[in-house]
This record gives structure tokens, C-alpha cells and sequence, in this order.
């Protein structure tokens, strides 16, 4: 039954990528993030939705005659000049021989952001964009969430197997980072319940987070609790709800999720810490002695055996910048954090241009819960090997196609305003005439 749903409503969809080509993001973000027909048991879990949902806004694109330029602005250069040296650094890498599986799914996934950020033109379809993570995530969240209050914190939650948030370390990512997205659809939605409907969504999704047992996790609700506080207009209001909030949630949790919370200050004693931190001085060693990295696949033995101080350690990067540091150099950690610190500075400025006029209320709401979900990913990242992760990309998206609306809204504002005070000029240039009777 699950895999006719999902079959009906792609096929369904499709052809209103042809009439509405924003449908396309939407529909592609779902099927990549929640991979609804990973849920079923039949002919859906192999089927390839995903390349015909992304055929057909390839082909939608070509007979679409609006508006589908990529906007040239600092965030997507450097955005396609990261790209380009993952290019040459699979060309360059260590086993160039086994890059080319992780180098096309890394190029399918950066090649659709593009797409995503050509199609964003307009308030509704960054909302379509950000309601399809919502959607995507916050199932899992709460279903997760249910299950641990179920549980009473005591059985780990996991993410759906066979996708990037397979693991209970980056299912808890995910989830953190889509609670500031329902914030805002809470904030802009009118009707009573479904208001309702999101606090305990995002409720849940806090508890599922929790349930991961992931100390990363906390540490990055942690920091965005701290961030949402800082920006929030009613910080008292914000103040008061985690102070009475928070502690509730972690007495919930059971002892052993304490213990575990607890060795975050003694990680020299914990296995896997060390295991990270030895993964992350391989990377470092790799860079310095190849400038362009190893490129993608270096986590094996021998990689290790010359670039780790515990060879027989053997770890994923457990971290996204480290993970970017070892297969793409420092050239390529300069890029990636690039583009984080383009898009912060997007938004900032979104919130500065915008803050003043009411028609842009909602993207000076948006703004500060993207950055809020970015720092999530920032912090939370720094553990954990989701350097291709699709979602913080399709928040970058969000975010740079906010700023270029805001800034269309205000050039037109300020047309608008020089063409009525050069009328107004003319008006008052004009002789009077005087009557002579």
C-alpha cells in the first residue's frame, strides 16, 4: 500500500513541474530527504523516483519561458568553485579508482541545489521549499519523539536505514536543525490547532533528539537555544519557556542517557572520542602533505597506516570540516567555509535591509531561524561526517533566494519612491495660471 501512495503521488505531481517548475524543488526535496519509498516493502524501495523527478525538471527547465537564470552572487561561485575542485581532487585522489560512486552522488546532490536556488524566485516557493523539510524530517521527528516517551528514553532512536540519517548521531542532527524551520510555519500559520500541531511537533522532535543519546546533539541545542534567545524580539517570553522547558525534557531522560551526556568532559577516556580525534589528525596530516587532499574513499588502512598516530585506529571523519580538510585539502576547507560564512552574511544583511518595511516582516522572521538551523549544523557537524549532507544546502538555497527577493522588493520600493518624488518636483515646477477676468 505504502509504495502505490508514493508511486501516486509522484507520477501525480509531475506534471505540475511543467506548469509550476517550483513544484520540482519541492518534490525533489522530499523524495530525497524523507525517501518516502524507503518506507515501503515492495517494487518502490529500488525504484528511481528521485532521477525522474529530476528528468523532469531538467526538461521542464528547457521548455519553461519565466525567469530560471542562477543568480551570479558570491555564495553560488563559490559554492560551484567547491564543486569544480572536488572535480579535480577525484581526478588527483588516492584511489581514484573507487571515487566516482561518492563523486557522482556528491555532484548529483550540489548539481540539484543549483537547480533549487534557480527555481526559488518568489516568498511561496521558498515556504514550499522549507514546508517539504519540514514534512521530510519532522515525520521521522515525530515518530522518533512518540517513541521515546514510549520508551522513556531507555532504546536509542534511529534514523531511516540507507540514508544520510541512518545513524541516532546524524538522525539527531536533522532533527535539530528542522525545529527552527517549523518555528516559522508556526509563526505564519493562522489557524489555532495548527499552531498547536507545531509545538508538539517540535516538541517531539527535541525528545527524539534527545532519545539519539547523541552528545553532539545536545551540544548543538545547546548553542541554538542560545542564539534563538540572543535574536528573538521577546526574550523574555523565550527566556522563560526554556528555562521551565529544558529541565522537564532532561529529567525525562533516564539515567544511563545522563552517564552517557556526561563524558562529553571526559572524552580522553572515551574510545570513540579518541577514535575521532585520531581520524581528525590523519586528515590534517594528509593535507599537509597533499595540498589538494586525498580525495573521496581515504578511510581504509593504509591511508591510516602513513597519516594517523594510531594506524590501526581506522575512523570516518566524524567531522565535516575535517572530513573536508583530508579529501579536499585546505583549499577546499577554505571553500566550504566560505560558503557557511557567505550565507550568515546573506542573512544578516537580509535582517538589516529588511527590519524597517512591513511587506518583508516575514523574511526578517526567516532569516534569523535559517541562521539558527545553520548554527545547529555548524555545531553538531563538528562531529560527525555529513559534509554532503543535502538539508544545510537547501537551507544555503533558502537563504540566498530570501535575500534576492528582499532585494527586488527594495529596488522596486526605491523606484517606486524616486519616480513619485520626481512627479511630485514636476508638479510643484508647474506655473499657476492666472486668471485675467
Amino acid at each position: 500500500m505504502r509504495d502505490i501512495l508514493v508511486t501516486i503521488v509522484v507520477f501525480c505531481s509531475l506534471p505540475l513541474i511543467f506548469k509550476r517548475p517550483y513544484w520540482g524543488p519541492a518534490l525533489w526535496i522530499w523524495i530525497s530527504v524523507m525517501n518516502p519509498h524507503a518506507q515501503g516493502w515492495g517494487f518502490a524501495r529500488s525504484f528511481p523516483f528521485a532521477a525522474i523527478i529530476a528528468a523532469t525538471v531538467l526538461l521542464s527547465l528547457v521548455v519553461y519561458k519565466g525567469d530560471k537564470k542562477l543568480p551570479v552572487v558570491p555564495v553560488t561561485v563559490v559554492f560551484m568553485c567547491f564543486m569544480a575542485l572536488m572535480c579535480v581532487t577525484s581526478l588527483f585522489a588516492i584511489h581514484p579508482d573507487l571515487v566516482y560512486t561518492q563523486w557522482n552522488k556528491v555532484m548529483k546532490i550540489f548539481g540539484m541545489t543549483l537547480i533549487v536556488i534557480m527555481l526559488m524566485k518568489e516568498r511561496k516557493h521558498i515556504e514550499m521549499a522549507i514546508w517539504s523539510i519540514v514534512i521530510s524530517l519532522g515525520y521521522y521527528g515525530v515518530k522518533g519523539g512518540i517513541f521515546t516517551i514510549k520508551s522513556g528514553g531507555a532504546d536509542r532512536v534511529w534514523g531511516p536505514a540507507g540514508t544520510f540519517i541512518e545513524g541516532n548521531n546524524e538522525v539527531a542532527l536533522a532533527l535539530i536543525m528542522v525545529i527552527p524551520l517549523m518555528f516559522y510555519l508556526m509563526k505564519i500559520t493562522s489557524n489555532k490547532w495548527g499552531r498547536y500541531a507545531f509545538m508538539a511537533s517540535m516538541g517531539l522532535c527535541a525528545f527524539a533528539s534527545l532519545g539519539s543519546y547523541s552528545r553532539g546533539a545536545l551540544l548543538a541545542i545547546a548553542a541554538m537555544a542560545g542564539f534563538l534567545w540572543l535574536k528573538s524580539k521577546e526574550k523574555l517570553t523565550v527566556g522563560l519557556v526554556l528555562v521551565l522547558l529544558v529541565p522537564v525534557m532532561l529529567l525525562a531522560m533516564p539515567q544511563q542517557w545522563h552517564s552517557r551526556m556526561d563524558t562529553i568532559g571526559e572524552y580522553k577516556a572515551d574510545e570513540s572520542a579518541m577514535g575521532r580525534v585520531n581520524a581528525w589528525h590523519m586528515a590534517t596530516n594528509l593535507a599537509m602533505d597533499r595540498p589538494l587532499g586525498g580525495g573521496f574513499e581515504i578511510y581504509d588502512a593504509g591511508v591510516f597506516a602513513r597519516y594517523a598516530p594510531v594506524p590501526e585506529d581506522i575512523h570516518a571523519a566524524h567531522s565535516v570540516y575535517f572530513q573536508v580538510l583530508g579529501e579536499h585539502g585546505f583549499l577546499g576547507l577554505f571553500l566550504y567555509l566560505s560558503i557557511g560564512f557567505l550565507t550568515w552574511r546573506s542573512g544578516s544583511w537580509v535582517i538589516k535591509n529588511s527590519k524597517l518595511d512591513p511587506e518583508l516582516k516575514w523574511a526578517a522572521e526567516l532569516v534569523p531561524l535559517l541562521q539558527v538551523s545553520l548554527l545547529g549544523f555548524a555545531v553538531g557537524g563538528a562531529f560527525l561526517s555529513l559534509a554532503y549532507f543535502d538539508v544545510p544546502y537547501y537551507v544555503m538555497a533558502a537563504m540566498v533566494a530570501t535575500r534576492l527577493v528582499v532585494e527586488r522588493h527594495l529596488k522596486v520600493s526605491r523606484d517606486v519612491a524616486k519616480a513619485e518624488a520626481t512627479a511630485q518636483r514636476l508638479t510643484g515646477a508647474t506655473p499657476q495660471k492666472v486668471s485675467n477676468g
